[in-house]
């Protein structure tokens, strides 16, 4: 690792159990800078946990405020203003005035909220929140975004909206790591599939190839719709 880079990250033999079950079962992987990274498989297979292990996992740098953000399929909202969320997260990460406020209009405008800033923001939409969250990460310039879910409540519409953020994420250089259960938006999104079945990796490859020609009786199954979810 150089220049204060979290990347590239590694799991060894990584397992988590919860309640007596297994959840993640001795994962090894090494996520490196690049093309963005989905994580899919279907509910209870284990991704937002084993993207909560690689979030907890990548180390913070000195010199740099925060390397990596994480949004969630319900993300936090305080009770301010959608502008005061974004300021806030700065706030914590050590970025002052005023270039606080010359990010935190910026990061409204690339998730088209600047029309909201000083709306409270517990009244947005469930779409109009998640592109909040997006903007609060979007503010910080990680390394890193990890993504739990980020549509999974959303209408097709507000889809859209949150998935041409994430692209624009990648564009700018971030490296995405996102959960998924929808093929259509791991699809659109990656460029390699890391395909979980009951907490083990049964398989990585290129979206391409994973989509065609899957290697694994289980990701054949789930493309084609038949695996169970567990």
């Amino acid at each position: 690792m150089s220049n204060g880079a979290i990347l590239p990250l590694r799991l060894a033999e990584v397992s988590f159990a919860a309640g007596g079950r297994t959840i993640i079962d001795r994962v090894s992987l090494e996520i490196e800078t690049g093309p963005s990274t989905i994580i899919l498989g279907a509910n209870g297979a284990g991704k937002s946990v084993l993207m909560r292990l690689m979030h907890g996992n990548a180390p913070e740098r000195l010199g740099a405020p925060r390397k990596q953000a994480m949004v969630f399929q319900r993300p936090v909202m305080l009770r301010r203003s959608a502008y005061a969320n974004v300021a806030y997260a700065l706030k914590l990460a050590g970025i002052q005035e005023p270039k606080r406020g010359v990010l935190v209009r910026e990061s409204l405008e690339s998730v088209g909220l600047s029309h909201l800033a000083r709306r409270s923001a517990r009244v947005l939409s469930g779409g109009e929140q998640q592109r909040l969250a997006l903007a609060r990460a979007w503010a910080l310039h990680p390394e890193v975004l990890f993504l739990d879910e980020p549509t999974a409540s959303l209408d097709p519409s507000a889809t859209r909206e949150i998935e041409s953020v994430i692209k624009a994420f990648d564009a700018a250089g971030t490296k995405v790591v996102m959960a998924t259960h929808n093929l259509g938006q791991a699809r659109r999104l990656g460029d390699e599939i890391l395909f979980l079945n009951q907490g083990r990796l049964v398989e990585r490859a290129p979206v391409g190839q994973f989509f065609s020609k899957p290697q694994s009786a289980q990701a054949d199954a789930f493309i084609k719709g038949e695996l169970p979810w567990t």
